[in-house]
Order: structure tokens, then C-alpha cells, then sequence
């Protein structure tokens, strides 16, 4: 709870009873590059627009280029074969049920700043700093970034 005097870091100088003018919206990344992921079961993030996109018990319009049947053709990246499988570990014929739903865990990028400070460190430097990253076969970011994508 705040105090008096005090705001949420959000919203800035602005008190909680008046409203506060809202962001400008900031445009989605469209590169279609990959990013470099931050640890290694980290879903990969959509480097494209996906305004309009029909993701509904209808159609999945991401399976048009992610499918396995269509990789060929896009050159997208295929969805991992994890999202074949069910909870058994069973493989399916087509995307499970469970992981259709694209943005459940997989999101565009903007190029908004930062709304907060991030302190995020590297699985790789910690180990690197400890002294223990060769140890663990973690050579370099090169090998950590192939292990990751």
C-alpha cells in the first residue's frame, strides 16, 4: 500500500486519482531475425507481426509457415517436436492440443524502452564468474547461444 506522497513507479508523478496519459503505443519488431534466448528452455520469442493473426479453435494462422508440413515452403523455423507430443511423451501426428495456442508462452517484440531497471545476468556469466564454466562444458557464449536456439 502506498503512502501519502508516494507513487507507483509505473505510473510515474501521477496520483493515483487522476488518470495519467497513457504511453504512446510502439511499434512491433519486423525483422525476422532470431533473438539470442536468456537461458535455455526459454521459448523463442516471434521476431514478426502478428496483428490479425487467427489463433482460435478455428485455425492457427502460425502453423501456415511453422508447421512441419510447411517449413519447406516458408523457411520459417518448425515448432520445436515437443509441441508433437503429448503429456506421456507420445508422438503425435498433428501440434498437441496443449501447446496450440502460440502466444501462450511465445511473444512479439516491441521496441519500447525498458518500463524497469533489468539486472538479468547470464546463466553463462555467473558460471563464468565463479570459475566453473568450462567445467560444465559451457565454453563460450557461441557454444551457449547453438545449445540454446
Amino acid at each position: 500500500m502506498l503512502r501519502k506522497g508516494e507513487h507507483d513507479a509505473l505510473r510515474g508523478n501521477v496520483p493515483l486519482l487522476e488518470e495519467r496519459t497513457p504511453e504512446p503505443l510502439y511499434q512491433v519488431e519486423n525483422k525476422d531475425l532470431r533473438r539470442a534466448r536468456a537461458y535455455p528452455m526459454q521459448p523463442p520469442t516471434i521476431p514478426h507481426k502478428i496483428d490479425n493473426y487467427q489463433v482460435d479453435l478455428n485455425a492457427n494462422r502460425c502453423m501456415s509457415c511453422h508447421s512441419r508440413q510447411q517449413v519447406a515452403q516458408s523457411q520459417a523455423p518448425m515448432v520445436s517436436v515437443t509441441h508433437y507430443m503429448d503429456r506421456e511423451g507420445n508422438f503425435l501426428a498433428e501440434l498437441s492440443p496443449r501447446r496450440y495456442f502460440c502466444s501462450q508462452c511465445h511473444a512479439p517484440q516491441t521496441d519500447a524502452p525498458l518500463a524497469v531497471e533489468n539486472d538479468f545476468v547470464d546463466i553463462v556469466e555467473i558460471l563464468r564468474q565463479q570459475g566453473g564454466a568450462q567445467e560444465r562444458g559451457l565454453r563460450n557464449d557461441q557454444t551457449y547461444q547453438e545449445a540454446t536456439q
